[in-house]
């Protein structure tokens, strides 16, 4: 038997369409839609449940590729050096960002000199800066900016391809291994904070710490047996596991994650505007339960903003900031960018920023790396 469809009032909605509730709190206004590009920036990439989003994955790509070429220009500057051919070509302070422990022994430093030291000064500053980014937009470093974290998510997005899916330790496996890198982290912590403050300067000025940004390179270009098969060991299970390093071993993650508990920024989710559909808890690097809390203010949480690309309802989830406050998606990324490109240039501009060491100098050391004094004072 068939029912006629009956008849609506003018004006009202038919049946079939659901109204949004706002959620309580938040003020209605009024619905614009994007412009092409616009919609495009703040659109998601990828299949449903495997989603990206887009906004995030372009700036991403665009620090990753800053660092390729910050790397080239250090290469240049290398290969100069060890060549003897004076002046040397500019030397590219950004490289220091991937000397996280000499810029937290360098922060120490300063605390104890009441001077930041000028053999790697950016270091410390883009420390500061890394963990002032982490205190108000949480680990936003991680899924918006750091490259490591780029590599990690298309390795993973290639075993989906391959695989079908990522696989996923049992709980009983995984909270252990998540402690990991917290262990790597204290171990750090505890021996640089266990220096008195005439080893720590006797290890900055040592001849290691003066290369020590030409020695990570070089590890990386001259691999070893050893190096290179832990490297293909990480690049296999982060095909595997969606995040294999950045979740179970990367301290500096760990680092940041405890400083964002601090964050007065987190998503929030609204109840009464969720249609419980699940895509959130599945686009979630971090694995959390977004559609079973009213906020997320674990220590896992990259503030990647996946979950609020791909939730099809308007409000359902949001940005929340200061009290009552709540910023948009791209005033979230703005606010990151603003945060990261503003203390890189205050470093600049406060004479922060390059090293005082001279063009002989590293000449002379580069070419002399081999010799026992340029190991590390440690072992």
């Amino acid at each position: 038997m068939t029912v006629a469809a009956q008849p609506t009032p003018s004006g009202a909605p038919p049946p079939t369409a659901k109204v949004r509730p706002v959620p309580q709190g938040v003020a209605a206004v009024p619905d614009r839609q994007p412009g092409r590009l616009a919609a495009w920036l703040l659109g998601a990439v990828g299949g449903k449940g495997d989603r990206t989003y887009r906004l995030r994955l372009l700036v991403q790509a665009g620090f990753a590729l800053g660092c390729v070429l910050l790397g080239i220009q250090f290469a240049r500057f290398t290969r100069a050096a060890a060549a003897g051919e004076l002046p040397l070509p500019a030397r590219p302070p950004g490289v220091e960002g991937f000397l996280p422990i000499s810029g937290m022994m360098g922060l120490l430093d300063w605390f104890y000199q009441g001077t930041l030291n000028r053999v790697h000064p950016a270091a410390t500053m883009l420390f500061l800066v890394i963990v002032a980014v982490a205190f108000v937009a949480r680990k936003s470093f991680c899924s918006w900016i750091c490259p490591v974290g780029l590599l990690s998510e298309s390795l993973a997005r290639l075993g989906r391809k391959v695989f079908g899916r990522n696989f996923r330790p049992w709980k009983w496996l995984d909270v252990p291994l998540r402690g990991l890198k917290y262990l790597v982290l204290f171990f750090f912590l505890q021996a640089i904070v266990g220096m008195s403050d005439a080893s720590l300067r006797a290890f900055i000025e040592s001849p290691y710490n003066r290369v020590a940004d030409v020695k990570m390179g070089l590890f990386f270009v001259r691999l070893g047996p050893v190096g290179g098969g832990v490297i293909l060991t990480l690049f296999v299970l982060s095909i595997l596991v969606h995040g294999a390093w950045c979740r179970y071993l990367c301290p500096y993650g760990a680092l940041l994650g405890l400083i964002s508990r601090f964050s007065p920024m987190r998503v929030e989710r609204h109840a009464d505007a969720c249609v419980d559909c699940g895509l959130c808890d599945k686009v979630c690097m971090a694995r959390l339960p977004v559609s079973r809390r009213s906020g997320i203010s674990s220590v896992e949480c990259t503030g990647c903003l996946d979950c609020v690309a791909t939730c099809p309802v308007d409000g359902a989830l949001q940005v929340k900031a200061v009290r009552r406050w709540r910023l948009s998606v791209p005033a979230y990324a703005l606010a990151v960018l603003i945060l990261f490109l503003g203390g890189y240039s205050a470093a600049r501009l406060a004479g922060h920023w390059h090293s005082d060491l001279s063009d002989a100098e590293y000449a002379y050391r580069i070419r002399n790396l081999d010799r026992p004094e340029y190991g590390h004072p440690g072992s």
